[in-house]
């Protein structure tokens, strides 16, 4: 019997021989002749090998564009194999999410982890390769690519493609949601998309403590407004019988310092929803407004704050140039076609954002929230606001008792008080904004007391409330004067046209008295004419 000794140096030889042989076979045989022998190779070991393997690709491999999304199912995969590394692999990669005091786990690179799915064993292994570059290219691919290979026996095929991968998508996407941050993004200008690696969007962690249990609102009106993203949430069936795509508007509308920004956190962090805050003022045309709604992916609030003066994009003045900047202008025309095109006023047209909210392209995607803002609703356009764009108009007024009482909850840990029917009567006869209400009940010391505090807000109440009074006597005073004048000015008017009409009657009897006193002198003067021309004797 050979001895182990014996056996590692022949298994050595062989190995060594059958990489000379291939060696000498890749690179002497041509390849007219390589091809059939390597795809029936290929056949004969596939007829005996058990396993089947899938490659899951982190792009596509027609999308060579640097510019391009990752693969939505290779996402999905790394969240479900999270669950997975941290029990099952020897080596491991980590990146915190949330509050970065959490940790994801992932596999490292040509590491193996094993998944049992209804009694069947897979494998599970991530690779990652560097690609040769074979020319220059101003923009360069991406430097390496990555993907998840599964490993699976042949007899267990149709349930892997089946069930199996279903359960991992379906997974995967859910721990990716319950694991992620959420995120505040704004719409880049467009004379960047085109740089290296840019994208439309930028965007930073968004940890808005907002909540609607936080939020001081009128109770009733706030469960309508839960109610109603519940409804949505849930409402993608419901939205495909009815044929009408998966959005939902909000025109948020009232004073400064109401809470709208307020309200949008809230929505986000109730949805768990990022939010994409589009600055009109950037994009230079419809086009471009499309290209950003089409980079805007699911289970997102779109908001476009005081779309009143968003709309009004004329403003936009053009400041003047001293010497020395226009004499680097024309040393430099790569600036000066820069800045031509940052100053060029936008051409987005009240249809082209019409065609954003309700249009086809609106329906490029789905579950999204469409927010709109402003101070003066009566200044939009009635065709922006229509229900089926805005669908659910939300008017944020002055602070009343109930959000008061929320407030004083929040900022000074009380449910009740006995300053607090002062205050109910007060906010009844003034107005102040929830902004102002919270200013007044914030402590500003750790010596000021909640009393101090109630207080304090009552004395704003009250000189609010005087103020109030005296615009209102003002005004008053005005309007009164306002009238007093029209009124002297109407009865003046009779006794000016009345006047104007004797000064015209007189005027009339001048005119004839002088064309009767003309008549005469005419007379006279042919008659002496005549008498000495010999005519009158």
């Amino acid at each position: 019997m050979m001895m182990m000794g014996e056996m590692w140096p022949q298994l050595g030889s062989v190995i060594g021989s059958v990489m000379f042989a291939y060696a000498i076979f890749q690179q002497y045989f041509p390849y007219e002749l390589r091809r059939p022998i390597q795809k029936y190779t290929q056949k004969l070991f596939g007829s005996l090998y058990p396993y089947i393997h899938i490659a899951f690709d982190e792009y596509a491999d027609g999308d060579r564009d640097w510019r391009r999304k990752r693969s939505e199912v290779y996402a999905a995969i790394q969240s479900y194999l999270s669950t997975k590394s941290s029990t099952e692999a020897k080596r491991l990669k980590a990146h915190d999410v949330k509050d970065s005091n959490s940790l994801v786990l992932a596999i490292d690179d040509n590491e193996e982890v094993t998944d049992e799915f209804e009694g069947i064993q897979l494998w599970w292994t991530f690779r990652k390769s560097v690609p040769k570059q074979s020319s220059f290219s101003l923009y360069p691919q991406s430097d390496e690519k990555s993907h998840y290979r599964l490993t699976f026996h042949i007899r267990h095929r149709d349930m892997i493609l089946g069930s199996y991968l279903a359960h991992v998508r379906k997974q995967g996407k859910a721990i990716a949601v319950s694991n992620r941050q959420r995120k505040l993004y704004i719409n880049n200008p467009a004379q960047d998309w085109s740089y290296y690696k840019a994208t439309k969007w930028s965007h930073v962690v968004f940890e808005h403590p907002a909540t609607f249990e936080t939020i001081a609102m009128e109770p009733q009106m706030k469960e309508e407004i839960v109610n109603d993203l519940i409804k949505f949430s849930k409402g993608k069936e419901y939205y495909a019988k009815i044929g009408k795509p998966w959005k939902r508007g909000y025109l948020l509308y009232g004073p400064p310092g109401t809470g709208k920004s307020t309200m949008i956190a809230a929505m986000s962090n109730f949805m768990n929803y990022d939010v994409y805050d589009l600055e009109l003022t950037t994009v230079k045309n419809n086009t471009e407004l499309r290209k950003l709604l089409i980079e805007t992916p699911n289970k997102a609030i779109i908001v476009i704050e005081d779309i009143d003066c968003s709309l009004d994009l004329t403003g936009q003045r053009k400041k003047k140039k001293d010497k020395d900047e226009e004499d680097k202008e024309e040393k430099d025309p790569v600036r000066k076609m820069r800045d031509r095109e940052e100053t060029k006023k936008s051409e987005v047209t009240l249809s082209g954002l019409l065609n954003f909210i309700d249009g086809i392209w609106s329906a490029c995607g789905g579950e999204r929230i469409i927010v709109f803002t402003t101070n003066y609703v009566d200044k939009l356009d009635p065709a922006l606001i229509r229900r089926g764009r805005m669908d659910k108009h939300i008017e944020l007024s002055y602070c009343c008792y109930e959000a008061f009482k929320v407030l004083a909850r929040n900022y000074l840990d009380l449910e009740s008080h006995e300053l607090f029917g002062s205050i109910e009567r007060l906010l009844g006869e003034t107005n102040m904004t929830p902004a102002d209400v919270a200013e007044n009940l914030m402590p500003k010391s750790d010596v000021e007391s909640a009393d101090s505090c109630l207080k304090k807000l009552i004395e704003a109440l009250e000189a609010a409330k005087e103020d109030a009074r005296v615009k209102a006597e003002e005004e008053e005073k005005l309007k009164a004067e306002e009238e007093e004048k029209l009124k002297a000015e109407k009865e003046a008017k009779p006794k000016a046209e009345e006047e104007a009409k004797l000064k015209e009657e007189k005027e009339k009897d001048e005119s004839a008295k002088d064309e009767v006193k003309c008549t005469h002198c005419n007379g006279t003067s042919a008659k002496q004419e005549a008498k000495e021309n010999g005519v009158i004797h």
